[in-house]
Parts: structure tokens; sequence; C-alpha cells
């Protein structure tokens, strides 16, 4: 018996997992979420062993990640040009490395069950959402982080996603896991206390969305100032031909008309649309558009890479303000992404032997500053960032921390520069969407978005997105933007107030635990 547990725990928890992103966008099927934690964390309670509790977590991460992730063969073989098999393999052991934090998660829930002799009650919903949204923290930031397709993510449009301004996307982590213990609860009680049981599962359940949407029509920040009028630029440049010479040509061009075609407050290009330094760019290229600039009194952003010396570059967002022309440089404001992608813009220590075996230009960069500043248009203040930046809600949140304390401009618009054509016509772009959208749950910012391929978008200061253009498609969004200012607490405290809670809950469930034992 013991066994087949040992076997089937584990089989039932990876089908679960794989089944978890269509929780995620586009899909959004937010109580499929709950209700696959739920079944991941009953299977952790019929374990008799921490090593088969392991093992049902691991499985359950891994398949969650294969199945959510899976576009990332994509950018290493379509693009990239590495071998089928090597491309799959490499993203099956990224998910099997990074789903060991899900299966140290139901290892220690399990451990500490035993340990402490806590009822199903306390494991369920104060020890395991605790080590749950210590492991999703953990993956933010380990070997530089990847905290895509975190739990609280599937939540955007969700009750819980009041929760976000408070304690971020791993307080609705936290929430989510549980309601996920509470249902999952329900099912590990007797018949004859069903009734009682259900009534605690629907308070928890009532009580957690009831607080969330209380707290989500709270105003954390207010508007500042007036709205600027913006245009966000789509190229959709082929990502396999972005860096032929001919193509680069095309899309100088192409961008050169767009953003001269009418003037805005502020016009915004993706990432990398000038896919070439400066020094190479035809003669008199940069002066043409700081020309129109001034002659428009539009305000600039051009994604392009810089280089500072011969081994010194950067993947860059500048700006090109209307009392700019003239100057040396061009340029008033310069913005350098700091949070690199691992293998493709820097090369881990030891793995150059695998940046070899793809054809992705551009794969070495130097790291931006942390903390930089926005840049000014009219009664705005624009915060960028640049491509997966966004998925660090607790970098973004320090960015505007430290102008409150530094007592500099703080930024009162988000914007976001993404080339994700990496990733071909997948679930990567509304997924990166909907990180963005918790993004401004978090700050309380509306975010603007432009990218090469999709989705380019504006988002308001709750999260939701008010206008797009279809991904794969040539255009331009034009329309206003309303900036606001103020704290939430999660600009205030960023995730410490998740880590003190989840701390909170494993002294409380030790608290109980030792009570119920002494009676």
């Amino acid at each position: 018996m013991n066994r087949l547990k040992s076997l089937t725990l584990p089989a039932v928890a990876f089908f679960a997992g794989a089944v978890t992103p269509f929780a995620f966008a586009p899909f959004g099927l937010w109580p499929l979420q709950i209700a696959c934690l739920a079944i991941l964390i009953s299977a952790v309670l019929h374990t008799e062993r921490a090593r088969t509790a392991f093992y049902t977590g691991w499985a359950y991460g891994t398949a969650s990640l294969i199945a959510g992730l899976y576009w990332l063969y994509v950018s290493m073989h379509t693009y990239g040009g590495m071998p089928s098999l090597l491309a799959g393999a490499a993203v099956v052991c990224l998910a099997l490395f990074l789903g060991i934090l899900a299966g140290l998660a139901c290892l220690f829930t399990r451990f500490f069950m035993k340990g402490w002799q806590a009822s199903l009650g306390i494991t369920a919903i104060l020890i395991f959402p605790a080590f749950w949204v210590l492991a999703e923290w953990v993956r933010g930031w380990i070997v530089t982080g990847l905290p895509w397709l975190v739990t609280g993510y599937a939540h955007t449009t969700s009750p819980l996603a009041g929760y976000a301004p408070v304690a971020g996307v791993y307080g609705v982590s936290f929430v989510a896991a549980i309601v996920a213990g509470a249902i999952a609860l329900f099912f590990h009680i007797g018949r004859e206390r069903w009734k009682t049981s259900l009534a605690t599962v629907l308070a928890i359940i009532g009580l957690a969305f009831g607080a969330g949407s209380v707290l989500f029509h709270i105003d954390w920040t207010r508007p500042h100032g007036n709205p600027i009028q913006v245009r966000l630029l789509q190229g959709n440049v082929a990502q396999e031909f972005k860096f032929t010479p001919y193509q680069i040509g095309q899309a100088l061009d192409m961008y050169a008309g767009m953003i001269t075609s009418r003037p805005a407050d502020l016009i915004v290009t993706p990432e990398t649309a000038i896919p070439v330094y400066t020094h190479q760019l035809p003669a008199g290229y940069l002066e043409h558009l700081s020309r129109y600039a001034a002659q428009s009194l539009s305000h600039l952003a051009l994604g392009m890479p810089q280089a500072d010396t011969a081994t010194v570059y950067t993947n860059s967002l500048i700006v090109m303000a209307p009392e700019d022309a003239g100057k040396p440089g061009l340029a008033g404001y310069r913005y350098n992404k700091h949070h690199l992608v691992p293998f493709g813009e820097f090369i881990p220590t030891g793995f150059r032997w695998f940046v070899r075996l793809m054809r992705i230009p551009l794969g070495d960069f130097t790291r931006g500053e942390p903390l930089q500043k926005p840049f000014r248009v009219k009664d705005q203040w624009i915060l960028p960032n640049i491509c997966y930046e966004d998925i660090f809600g607790e970098e973004i949140a320090d960015q505007i921390r430290h102008e409150y304390k530094t007592g500099q401009p703080t930024p009162t618009v988000l914007l976001n520069v993404s080339n994700i054509a990496w990733f071909g016509n997948t679930i990567a772009l509304p997924q990166h969407l909907q990180i963005s959208q918790m993004r401004s749950l978090e700050t309380g910012r509306p975010m603007l978005r432009a990218t090469n391929t999709g989705t380019t978008a504006v988002i308001d200061a709750r999260g939701r997105p008010v206008a797009w253009l279809p991904p794969y498609t040539r255009g331009e969004l034009a329309t206003t933007i309303q900036g606001t200012r103020g704290a939430t607490p999660f600009i205030r405290f960023g995730n410490l107030t998740i880590l003190i809670v989840a701390l909170a809950a494993l002294i409380t469930a030790r608290l109980l635990a030792t009570r119920k034992r002494s009676r």
C-alpha cells in the first residue's frame, strides 16, 4: 500500500501541475489554480513519508513549469538554432531544477506536520501556505530568479487581486493557498462532520474573497497632474530576420516613419526596435529624430543597444526630449536594463558552451544600475523597465520607494518595452501582459507596454487592460494616460510583509499544535 501511494500521489500531482497553466492568461480559468493546488495539498496530507511528499511536490512543480514555459523551446530551437532534442532537454532540466522548490515546500510541510503533531487543519491552512509562498519567493531570486507562473498571477482578475497592493503577488499566492488548503481539508473530514466542515470551508473562502474585494476598491493612489498623449509603436518585425542587414534597414526606415507620422507627448518604440549601436546607424538618423522631437514637442523613447566601449554595451532605452535638440549625444535620458536574462543577455559562468549552440546576437550585456531615475513628460514621471524586468515586482517597488526616501520626483507611470518575438506566437505573450497587470496592481500605477510583436497595451492603475493592439500586427496604440501618485503598502514594505506573514503563520501553527497536545 505504501509503495502504491509513493507512485500514485506524484502521478496525480504531476497531472494537476500540467493542468495549472490553464488558470493563467490567456485562458484565465483562475478557479482551476485553486483546485489544482487543493489536489496537491490533499496529496501531501495523504503521504506517510517526507520523501513521498517531496516527490509529490516536485512532480507538481515540474509539470506546471514544463506546460507553462514550453515556449522557451521556441526561442532556443526555432530562433536560436539549437538542436530540437537539446532544446527540449533544456526546458525539462530547467523545470526539474525549479520544481525542486515545490518539492521542498511539500517536504517541509509534511516534516513539521509530523514533528509538531499538527492537525490536518493546521497543516492545510497554515503550514502549507507558508512554505508554499516561501518556495515561490525563493524562485524569484535564486540563480537571478524566474518567478514566472507564480500562483498569484492567476488572480489578476479574481477577487484575490485586492491583496496585491498590500503584500504583492506572493501575498495573493498565500491567500490562494489558504483557500486551496480549506478545500483540501474538506475531503479529509469524516462524513459525520461534513456539515461543520463545509461551513468552515465556505467561511474561509467567503472571508478571503470578501476581504480581497474590499481591498481592491481602496484608492491607494490618486491621480496626479494632467493626462498625457502617448503613442505606442508595434513594428511586428519577424525575429528570424531582425538582425539581417536588409531587415535592419527596413526596420530603421519603418520606425522613423512611424515616429514622425504625427506628434504626441510621448512616443515609444519596443525594446531594440533600433537593433544596432549608435555608431552603426546611417548618418543623420538620430539627428533627424531629434529635430522632429523639438519641432513637434514630442518625447521619443527609443529602444536600442548602447556601446560605451568596445567591451561595455547595454540594453537601453534612450529618450529624446524637445529641449535636447542640438545637445551632444542628442538624448538627455538613458535607462540601462539591470536585470539581465541568463543565456540571452549574459552568459553564466561555465555555460558559454551552451550559448555557442544558439545563434542569438547581443548575448553578453553589461548590467545597469539597480536604481535609476524616471524621466519627465509634462506633469508625469515615467519609470521604464525592459522586457522581463517587470516580473520582479520587488525591484520596481524599490525604485519607487527610493525616490520617496531621497525626495526625488516619484514615478507616476510605469513603462515596459519588450521584444518577446523570441517565443513566437505562444502563450508567453498574454502571460507577460498578465505579469504587467500585477505590477500595476501592486504599485497603484498605470503601465504602458510597447512591444515588437505583442502585446502592446495600456493598463490602468487597477491592473485592467484598457487598450491594446492585436498581437502579430503592425500598428500604433494612441491614447491618453493619467498618472498616479501615492504609496501602496507594497511600495512601502515590498516582500517584507509576506515574509513576516509566512513566519507568523508558522509560529501560530506551532502554538496551536502545542496547545492541542497539552489538552
